[in-house]
């Protein structure tokens, strides 16, 4: 009895590792005969599994989804990615995740064999989370705005956007798309007939789901890339075009994804285009990458990185900076938005 129920949780692992065995294989896992497989197959059935099997030559086993979640069988590397990814989502983005990770953690940590404990506590001592508190998304928004891009179904759903103002939007979901801040849906939008961004935890589905689509291509054709892109631009006061004097990985290297897009010139040239709400601290930024760079736009920063170098020089006991120089250099004041700048969605 005790050999047979080890088997039936030997099969059990085997079938949660893939879609779907051949019975001749399983049987050769399991060092049994094919008829065996078919009695534990039975047994499992028995205990509430649904495990589905096909005939013929191309036939198998496959573990469908039953009326409970089935004890997970998890290797070491899998037990220890998963604790650790629990521990990550505890403090994440999603509303009410944080409560429901640390309890299914806490029933993982519980059960961890010792020889796994160690690795798990190195990682928990010497890791710190940096990221910045973002808004919360409801689960239920993730999980309806993931099921209509899945099922290719419009989407309806209140919006309010950057200026304040709340309307409907009728769009053809794309992607969810998580930047370690916030989460954003890419969608086309019906009435706009164009891609636009859209934050999610600014929008509230308003079900049923409307008619099936058929998916397009992504601007660029990457989704993130398209997004990150807006992300890092349109929704600050000033855009920024700098061409910097070394090759486009080494930049990336230096940068993170959010901090702009980075277009090579050639092999030793690079265009980034970027936005901030502070030219101060574009400044700063720029003079991290340790490469000379030209400001293409905005003129404000030009003016800025002028009053910058005057002060700098006179700081290293250079010629005295002119009267217009020494005055503050000030924050120039932000360009008109309705003018120059479109307004995020």
């Amino acid at each position: 009895m005790l050999e047979t129920s080890v088997r039936l949780l030997r099969l059990l692992s085997l079938l949660q590792q893939r879609r779907e065995w051949p019975g001749p294989e399983l049987a050769a896992r399991l060092e049994v005969t094919t008829r065996t497989v078919r009695n534990d197959v039975d047994r499992l059935r028995q205990l509430g599994y649904q495990v589905h099997s096909t005939s013929g030559p191309a036939g198998g086993y496959r573990l469908g989804a039953g009326t409970a979640l089935p004890p997970l069988l998890l290797d070491d590397e899998e037990a220890v990615a998963i604790a650790v990814g629990l521990r990550a989502a505890a403090a994440g983005t999603v509303t009410g995740i944080e409560e429901v990770s640390l309890r299914a953690l806490t029933k993982l940590e519980r059960t961890l064999p010792a020889r796994l404990r160690p690795r798990v506590d190195a990682l928990r001592a010497a890791t710190v989370s940096a990221a910045a508190g973002g808004p919360t998304v409801d689960a239920d928004t993730l999980t309806a705005v993931a099921a209509a891009a899945h099922q290719h179904e419009r989407l309806r759903f209140a919006y309010a956007g950057h200026d304040g103002r709340a309307g409907v939007r009728d769009v053809e979901p794309h992607t969810l798309v998580y930047t370690g801040r916030r989460w954003y849906l890419l969608a086309w939008d019906t009435d706009r007939r164009d891609w636009r961004t859209f934050r999610a935890d600014r929008l509230r589905p308003l079900p049923p789901t409307g008619p099936r689509f058929v998916p397009r291509e992504p601007p660029g054709g990457d989704a993130a890339a398209h997004v990150l892109r807006g992300v890092a631009s349109l929704a600050f006061t000033y855009q920024a075009r700098i061409r910097v004097q070394a090759p486009a990985a080494v930049v990336a290297e230096r940068s993170t994804p959010t901090s702009g897009r980075i277009t090579p010139v050639d092999d030793a040239t690079c265009e980034l285009v970027t936005g901030t709400d502070s030219l101060h601290d574009l400044a700063t930024y720029l003079s991290k990458f340790d490469v000379p760079f030209t400001v293409l736009e905005p003129p404000e920063l030009r003016d800025l990185l002028r009053q910058l170098a005057a002060r700098y020089t006179a700081a290293a006991g250079g010629a005295a900076p002119h009267a217009d120089a020494t005055s503050g250099a000030r924050e120039p004041a932000p360009p008109d938005r309705t003018l120059r700048w479109r307004s995020p969605h």
